[in-house]
């Protein structure tokens, strides 16, 4: 195929590290579409993702430890009396 991609090829990516879309060099192919590229800015290596951000990382909610209360209550909130 002439006019298809090959290894060391230009083309612009989202580099996770420099976090916006960079000019990649191509360094791996699959079925002659490109699976791993580098960075042209920052020379890091990565799979190919198409032009686009990978979705933001959600953090995960930290557990309240039993002598804080729950959320609800809040932060040295009055424990009830029991009887």
């Amino acid at each position: 195929m002439l006019n298809g991609l090959r290894l060391g090829d230009d083309i612009d990516d989202f580099c996770i590290k420099c976090k916006r879309v960079t000019t990649h060099a191509i360094v791996a192919l699959v079925n002659e579409e490109p699976a791993r590229v580098r960075c042209r800015t920052c020379y890091h290596d990565h799979d190919f993702l198409h032009e686009q951000a990978p979705p933001p990382k959600v953090p995960k909610p930290k557990a309240v430890p039993p002598e804080q209360g729950t959320p609800e209550q809040g932060k040295g909130a009055a424990k009830p009396i029991v009887e």
